[in-house]
């Protein structure tokens, strides 16, 4: 059976009216396309060019310039972030002047340990991120390589001129307020008393009373020296016998948080605060003294200005005026304004360690004696440290240094705090 034959239909016919229409229709619709995707484009351009502008581009401005050196922003906020999570508690606004200064010492330590041959790899540092899990940026690879520079330099350059052994003492010293008190300490030692039992009770200077109990062990000259803070002592331990104890040292150089106050209520101008003449004194036995001179007649104002060590005492010439409660110390208050004080009467001495006064009194006990011995490895890291602190500061003190950091503006440094604790965040989340 044959097949059917398929008939087509026939092809619509178009006017050239409807042809013309159908055209314009066509471009209309091409130009609502065109229209849209231009639009979009430009959308996406500006929300482009806003994030560079706000995001991209501030991370590549420079805010510091060390000897030719640029920093940009990106740096600055890696540092930012480091410091941040080293002290979690702290406020990362207060640590952007210390994380800028950082970054100079970094940068001026790279260029001077470089001169004496000393360096570290970048390679060195971002396989140590790599193994910390710390990122492999700029700044993080600055701020590491600083770390391992000091190291480096204290191991190889200072270590090496500090020697193994050395003449070291063996001491026992104090500082106590009078050549009495020093009198009456000596004999009890001489007479069997413990010299560390001693130095709890009447010792003034910093190791023997908060650190030893005056006994500083074996040390060489330069350790001891920065220990004791005196010359006098010093001295005396490196140039006296092996069981030698001090006569009482005066020294007219040291510090001690201590001193004695003679107060005189002159007046009571109103309830709640009193006219006062004061002076503060080095020790009981000297405040004994003056306050028998001022008793006697003598005049407050030379006196004052010799022996006062309150400093708006002695400038005052002992008039300290018109004073209200908490402007100077407790101890002091409590004289002042105790009820029924006598006007014009001059103070027993008050004992007050809120300031500081000058000169003491050493008592030294040499223990014991070696020209060559090995020093410990806290005294090697000491002299190492000493070492290197001196050479810092010859770095930051060169003359030469071209340190400009007038580019980070109030504004850009904002913005990295911002970045910084925004990065920090989504790190934590």
């Amino acid at each position: 059976m044959a097949k059917k034959k398929k008939v087509e239909k026939p092809q619509r016919e178009f006017t050239r009216r409807q042809l013309s229409h159908l055209q314009k229709q066509k471009r209309r619709q091409r130009f609502v396309f065109i229209g849209g995707v231009t639009v979009i484009a430009a959308v996406v351009l500006i929300v482009l060019i806003g994030w560079l502008i706000g995001e991209v581009l501030p991370l590549h401005k420079t805010v510091l310039k060390v000897n030719g050196t640029e920093f940009d922003t990106s740096y600055y906020i890696d540092v930012l972030k480091i410091a941040g999570a080293s002290q979690p508690d702290s406020n990362l606004q207060a640590m952007a002047g210390s994380v800028i200064q950082q970054v100079t010492q970094d940068e001026l330590v790279r260029q001077a340990a470089e001169k004496l041959g000393i360096t570290v790899s970048d390679e060195e540092v971002k396989k140590r991120l790599k193994d910390l899990g710390a990122p492999v940026s700029d700044g993080y690879v600055g701020f590491f390589r600083g770390q391992l520079l000091q190291t480096r330099l204290k191991d190889r350059y200072f270590g090496a001129q500090v020697l193994e052994s050395d003449e070291q003492v063996h001491a026992m010293a104090m500082l106590v307020e009078s050549e009495s008190q020093a009198l009456e300490t000596r004999n009890r030692l001489q007479s069997g008393d413990n010299f560390t039992a001693l130095a709890e009770e009447f010792a003034q200077n910093y190791y023997s009373k908060n650190v030893n109990k005056g006994d500083f062990g074996w040390h060489p000259e330069v350790i001891l020296k920065n220990q004791l803070g005196s010359v006098v002592a010093l001295d005396y331990a490196f140039d006296a016998e092996v069981g030698a104890l001090s006569e009482p040292l005066y020294d007219e150089e040291i510090y001690k948080q201590l001193g004695y106050w003679l107060n005189r209520v002159n007046d009571i101008p109103e309830e709640g605060s009193a006219s006062v003449s004061a002076v503060f004194l080095s020790s009981e036995e000297e405040a004994m003294e003056i306050k028998a001179r001022l008793e006697a007649g003598e005049e407050l104002r030379p006196i004052a200005d010799e022996y006062s060590d309150y400093s708006p005492s002695r400038d005052k010439h002992g008039e300290l005026g018109t004073i209200m409660p908490e402007e100077i110390s407790e101890l002091f208050d409590a004289y002042v304004f105790s009820l029924g004080v006598e006007l014009g009467k001059w103070s027993e001495p008050i004992r007050d360690d809120a300031y500081w006064t000058k000169g003491g009194y050493w008592l030294v006990e040499v223990v014991d004696k070696d020209d060559d011995r090995k020093l410990s490895s806290e005294d090697r890291t000491t002299l190492i440290q000493q070492l290197f602190d001196d050479w810092l500061n010859r770095v930051w003190g060169d003359p030469e240094n071209d340190v400009d950091n007038s580019y980070l503006t109030e504004e850009l440094g904002q913005w990295a705090i911002d970045r910084a604790l925004k990065d920090m965040q989504e790190a934590e989340g």
